[in-house]
């Protein structure tokens, strides 16, 4: 649940920056309102793009676009009546995969010290072999 809260809060502050780059670039293209008994001198044309992009639609998509994300991981969270309960039965599920775990992992560590003593032998046969083997020749040099 904790990845689904990251991916929430972070979708969250993606439509936050969403939200800030389209007041900012409305702020940016707008025209200047005069208002009424205030006379300003001054610039009143607005700053010219470079890009003749459509700005509107372009951050309408993206916030649309993450307002439905936000409402798809919110309606993925689980719900206060029965996470008691389904957490519950997660537990006791894991718990039994655990202890079937805990068992193969026993067998096979059986297993392994079966087959390291297996080697040990092995090696030990090998070893008393090749010390018999000089051990006679050995002795068929000395005579």
């Amino acid at each position: 649940m904790a990845d689904r809260l990251t991916q929430l809060q972070d979708t969250v502050n993606m439509q936050a920056e969403h939200f800030c780059n389209a007041i900012g670039i409305i702020q940016q293209t707008s025209y200047p309102s005069k208002f009424p008994n205030f006379d300003r001198t001054g610039s009143q044309t607005p700053i010219q793009n470079l890009q003749q992009e459509d700005y509107a639609q372009l951050f309408a998509q993206l916030i649309s676009r993450c307002a439905k994300d936000i409402d798809t991981l919110i309606e993925s969270l689980p719900n206060d009546d029965s996470s008691a309960e389904i957490q519950n039965q997660s537990l006791k599920r894991l718990e039994v995969e655990n202890q079937e775990a805990a068992e193969r992992l026993e067998e096979i560590v059986d297993k392994g010290e079966m087959l390291l003593q297996k080697i040990q032998l092995a090696l030990e046969d090998i070893a008393q072999a090749q010390l018999d083997m000089q051990i006679s020749m050995k002795d068929n040099n000395t005579k």
